[in-house]
């Protein structure tokens, strides 16, 4: 007795379970890659996990609606979308929302952190250099440079303990509950000009260090560090984490805060100074009696602390009992958390938008009866229309005119946004990238609610946008500490003094105004990361500002402006002319133009589509090592990295645009030649491409071919060519399928076997005209005529309109003719009819999309390389990714192959494949409704249809694409590889030291097969294109110069394909076999479970199977030795070995 592993389990490591899971994603570590890839299970019935309707007798489906139902049904009409939309925002809210359980512990442990913050033991006053007091284990947190300070400093318990923030409004979101603890430091402690010259925060420094000396030796913590308050660092803040299983039920953070009248906000307006130029850099400010610079951020870190209490008491007023307006800001929080706009320094925080709900509450924009999904989109539109670095907003009603004008603010900060004392600018931190990629969101999130999509809750609120993701190409600074010489550089001693020594806060600024204003009319949007805010230990120094890893920028570029290689100047007299020479330097030149004109202008290097992509790359390094001093070398650029998979073996500068412009010319030209063909007995109607070239999908390329003689015994009766034996084995050539259309007449006969007769005479004469009216080299079959045209080959189709419906004619006994659908019908329509629809679709979405060739080939390569290539059809492949233009909420369409391949993968994995039909809605000619007709229709008939379903416009019921495959098995192997391979490739694409070995998850895993069939390579066409390619393989038989040929290369001759079709025919139903076709070497064969159960002994079915004695019966069980030897004996030259994994079955 023999089997692949313990009894009754799934296609050996195929592949985990039938149902494909919505949340694919799970799983994805060491164990989950583990269990999906050698967990054996038995397959599910199909409709197992199927959504299905919920059954009501007559009674309960008519019966009155009660009161409350029509209250709750007229409340979901007045206050949102839908009933569905409700529904998922109420889960949503009851997800992220705390447990009245939760919170009582939550409560328990505050009420202990206050017992023991007010126990701490006072300091005898010391000069505030004087640290000797501090004990051993513990660190100031803080940077004091320079050390030099005045003042005196002592410890008091604080005079009240205050919980600030959004746990009291019940605001906070789960998972990271973080509750905000105020300490109101006693009087005595400050003096009167502890605003000036960081005193205020050396004391609050050495406050929390005290604090956390006497805190740490508490057993109630089981853990206490420090970390930085939104980031600022010159304010640190203590955290307190439980001990024990409450260790990740809550952080308390600790601020300690001056009594709220202490200092006069008269000192603390945007245009003071507080930080003298003679104490931090040790001289005075440039010139005689000069002003010292205003110090607007320092400043506002101070008011902030003295306003944490005001702050909750108005939120707590406005927000206190109108339960929407809370759901609001907790939608809000995580609309912000998905996009990572709220972490890190700068962040547009949670405390902000509560803030601005405020604010739209006072100015009666929001009305506190609103319910949270309307309050998500009032805000969600105030931030699409409003731009707060133009026009600032207040919630000062107060006309005193002692208080600050806007207009101040807006010179201070880059975005304003007052509080009700119209003195604090709450966005004082949020820089003006941050904003306007709020902005941006917003503006896209607005459409996606507007459009009313049935997902559109899906994507506004459970899809993640990471930054690799959302832009087109990103770029990591790194190591940090350049910035400091770019702030040298830019002659940034104001801001570094005002911001306490921080310089990649200093030259944030400066840095993307340079780039946006060098990238131009190439640029959507420019983000940059929020560096994280760390924690360290109470023992450790602070982190200094290089150690926060680096800054990554984000570009989202338009795809218009990408191509252009020229940066077009003013004319030579003209002032602006010098502006332009020195913002571009040396890469500015004079140049004369068509028109005459004689203007300054930047020519950069880009001969291909993939150098043109890569424009920004240069401008990026060009302006940074310019003007900033950051040298090439640390400019990490992440743009390209994954071209070199789809780059020809030649081609190392062109990811193929250029040769498959090449294919397409020549096939234009074969058209118009076809078109004003003489001599055909019925002129041509229509031609039509059908192939992955024709619309810009072909992974790699063809190339023009000129066969070299001595490669090949020539054949002279048919004028071919025959591959030698003693060569290697010459390159694959593919024809390209191209269907002809002939007009319509009535001669055509009405007999099936008539027309494919009288077709093949069309094939034959259509030859004949071609050779003899252009001198090109045909070759005729009954189905197809093979054209040689300039060194590509065209497999030209005819076509008979009615041939399909003829096909479909079925006679029954009685004479009566019926249509009905068969094989050869529904092939011959798919290959004829939508067929050259989509290749015309999908050329169109390339000139509308220019990443889409990059996306699709990529994908497709992505595919193949794990083994799967056979499974899926191309065109379900080019539809996915069609899909990724064609409908992108919440991005917007891919502009590099780079961000559109790792949303494939996205898609792919977390797509629910088994509940939802993937409509693919080509040029727009599906509307809302009959989109929806769609879904319904698809559930009704799920049974029936394929495991993977793609619905277009011309295919709206049966997904001919998928018709064949992939099995459940295969996708569900898809889904997981997919979501594997995501992390993976972000992590490597986001490393700032770069992205290191880009073809890992490429690479297919192999432990997965019980058996690898080895082939050599000489015997293998497409070898180069292996995703190793190897240094050196065989010559193929193609001439280099070109030039005209006259020989019909040898078409479709690919040994590996055609031994697997072998393999498939004589062992298809004992294994399953897996290759990529793309220059593979190894072939993967799985055994099927279902071959290894004894069987009844039939001499008619002995195959591969060897007769035994069980229980006094003879059985049959494959005979898997004899087989083994049978797959090297089948592929005898091309096979170098056959690797049997015994482990992974049992003999």
């Amino acid at each position: 007795m023999m089997g692949p592993a313990p009894a009754g389990e799934q296609l050996c490591g195929a592949i985990g379970e039938t149902e494909v899971m919505e949340p694919a994603l799970e799983g994805t570590g060491k164990e989950g890659k583990k269990a999906s890839s050698r967990k054996h299970t038995l397959a599910e019935p199909p409709a197992k996990g199927l959504l299905q309707p919920v059954k009501l007798s007559r009674a309960e489906l008519y019966k009155e609606p009660t009161n409350e139902e029509l209250n709750h049904l007229r409340e979901t009409e007045i206050l949102f979308h839908s009933s569905l939309l409700r529904l998922q925002v109420e889960e949503l809210l009851k997800e992220v929302r705390l447990s009245e359980k939760k919170k009582d512990r939550i409560d328990a442990f505050l009420r202990e952190v206050n017992q023991r913050v007010v126990r701490v033991p006072s300091v005898p006053e010391t000069e505030l250099t004087d640290q000797a007091w501090l004990p051993a284990g513990v660190r100031v947190p803080l940077h004091q440079v320079p050390y030099a300070v005045k003042g005196c400093f002592r410890f008091l318990p604080p005079a009240q303990v205050t919980v600030v923030g959004s746990y009291l409004l019940g605001t906070c979101i789960r998972p990271d509950i973080n509750v905000d603890v105020a300490l109101t430091m006693p009087r005595e402690i400050l003096q009167d000009k502890d605003g000036l010259n960081q005193r205020y925060f050396r004391k609050r420094a050495l406050y929390l260090a005290h604090l956390a000396h006497h805190l740490a030796q508490d057993p109630l913590f089981g853990s206490v560090c420090f970390s930085y308050t939104n980031g600022c660092h010159l304010k640190p803040s203590l955290l307190l984490r439980p001990r024990g299983k409450d260790e990740r039920l809550v952080t308390v953070r600790l601020h300690p805060c001056p009594p709220p009248d202490f200092f006069r906000p008269c000192r603390l307006l945007p245009t003071k100074n507080n930080v003298r130029s003679a104490w931090y850099r040790g001289q005075s400010p440039a010139g005689d009696g000069s002003p010292e610079p205003p110090t607007p951020h320092y400043n506002t870190w101070v008011l902030q602390d003295t306003a944490l209490e005001s702050h909750l008491q108005l939120l707590s007023t406005m927000l206190g009992s109108a339960q929407g307006l809370k759901d609001g800001v907790a939608l809000l929080k995580v609309w912000l958390r998905q996009r990572e706009l709220d972490k890190g320094q700068g962040g547009f925080t949670g405390f902000l938008v509560s803030m601005l709900v405020v604010f739209l509450v006072s100015t009666h924009k929001i009305h506190t009866t609103m319910s949270g999904y309307q309050v998500l989109r009032s805000v969600l539109q105030f931030l699409a229309t409003t731009d707060l670095t133009v026009n600032g907003i207040s919630l000062c009603l107060s006309s005193d005119p002692s208080l600050p004008a806007l207009a101040d603010f807006h010179q201070a900060f880059s975005v304003v946004f007052l509080d009700f004392s119209g003195r604090l600018n709450l966005c004082a931190d949020v820089t003006a990238s941050t904003y306007h990629q709020v902005q941006y969101e917003a503006r896209l999130s607005m459409t996606l609610l507007d459009s009313r999509a049935d997902d559109g809750f899906q994507l506004l609120l459970m899809t993640p946008k990471p930054m690799i993701r959302a832009f087109d190409h990103v770029l990591h600074l790194h190591p940090l500490s350049r910035l400091q010489a770019a702030c040298h550089r830019l002659k940034l001693w104001p801001e570094l003094q005002d911001n306490g020594g921080d310089y990649v806060s200093a030259a944030l600024g400066p840095l993307t105004t340079l780039l946006e204003q060098g990238l131009g009319t190439r640029l959507k949007l420019l983000a940059h990361s929020r560096p994280p805010v760390p924690e360290w230990g109470i023992s450790q120094d602070p982190p200094k500002h290089k150690d926060s890893g680096s800054l990554t920028l984000g570009l989202l570029l338009r795809p218009e402006g990408l191509t252009s290689v020229l940066e077009l100047g003013p004319e030579a007299d003209q002032p602006e002319a010098a502006k332009f020479r020195q913002f571009w330097g040396f890469r500015s030149e004079l140049r004369r133009f068509q028109d005459g004109a004689i203007r300054e202008a930047v020519v950069w290097e880009a001969a291909s589509m993939s150098q043109k992509r890569l424009i920004p790359h240069q401008v990026v390094t060009h302006l940074l090592a310019l003007h900033t001093d950051i040298p090439e070398t640390c400019v990490h650029y992440v743009g390209g990295p994954l071209d070199a998979l789809i780059q020809g073996l030649k081609q190392t500068s062109s990811t193929g645009e250029e040769a498959l412009a090449v294919a397409i010319c020549c096939y234009d030209d074969l058209s118009r030649l076809l078109w004003g063909l003489e001599g055909l007995p019925l002129t041509v109607s229509a031609v039509q491409g059908a192939h992955p070239v024709l619309r810009y999908t072909e992974v790699f390329p063809p190339t023009p071919v000129r066969p070299a003689s001595s490669f090949y015994e020539p054949l002279q009766e048919r004028s071919s060519l025959l591959p030698r034996l003693d060569k290697p084995c010459p390159a694959y050539v593919e024809p390209m399928t191209v269907v002809c259309h002939l007009e319509g007449s009535g001669q055509w006969p009405q007999d099936a076997e008539a027309v494919q007769r009288v077709r093949a005479a069309f094939q034959l004469r259509l030859a004949e005209l071609l050779t003899q009216q252009h001198g090109l080299q045909c070759r005729a079959t009954a189905t197809h005529t093979d054209v040689l045209k300039d060194g590509f080959v065209f497999r030209i189709r005819i076509a008979y309109q009615r041939e399909p419906q003829i096909l479909k004619e079925v006679q029954s006994p009685e004479g009566m003719i019926s249509l009905r659908d068969t094989p050869a019908s529904l092939r011959l329509e798919r290959d004829t009819r939508q067929l050259p629809l989509l290749t015309s679709a999908l050329h169109g979405l390339q000139q509308q999309h220019p990443a889409f060739s990059g996306v699709a080939r990529l994908a497709k390569r992505w595919v193949r390389a794990q083994l799967l290539g056979e499974d899926f059809t191309d065109e379900s492949l080019d539809l996915v990714a069609a899909a990724l233009f064609l409908h992108p909420e919440p991005f917007t369409p891919p502009s590099s192959p780079q961000v559109g391949f790792l949303r494939f993968l996205y898609l792919v994995s977390t797509f629910d494949w088994k509940n939802n039909p993937l409509i693919v809605n080509l040029n727009n000619e599906l509307t809302v409704e009959e989109q929806v007709e769609i879904r319904s229709g698809f559930l009704a008939a799920r049974t029936q249809l394929p495991v993977m379903v793609i619905v277009t416009p011309q295919d709206r019921k049966h997904s001919v694409w998928t018709q064949d495959g992939p099995s459940a098995q295969i996708l569900q192997q898809l889904v997981v590889l997919a979501a594997e391979a995501l992390p993976m490739l972000e992590k490597q694409l986001m490393d700032p030291r770069g992205p290191g070995d880009i073809r890992t998850v490429f690479r297919p895993p192999l432990d997965i097969y019980d058996v690898l069939i080895r082939l050599s390579p000489r015997h293998i066409p497409r070898h180069r294109q292996a995703v190793d390619s190897p240094a050196a393989s065989f010559c193929r038989g193609l001439l280099s110069q070109p030039g005209p040929s006259s020989l019909m290369p040898v078409l479709g001759y690919d040994p590996p394909q055609l031994y697997l079709m072998q393999l498939r025919e004589a062992f298809g139903d004992l294994a399953l076999f897996f290759y990529d076709q793309h220059g593979g070497e190894v072939i993967g064969v799985l055994w099927k479970p279902t071959s290894f159960q004894p069987q009844p002994f039939k001499a008619s079915s002995t195959k591969g199977r060897m007769v035994m004695s069980r229980g006094g019966e003879l059985v049959m069980v494959p005979n898997v030795e004899a087989i083994l030897e049978d797959f090297a004996v089948l592929g005898e030259g091309l096979v170098q070995t056959v690797e049997a994994r015994s482990e992974r079955w049992t003999v």
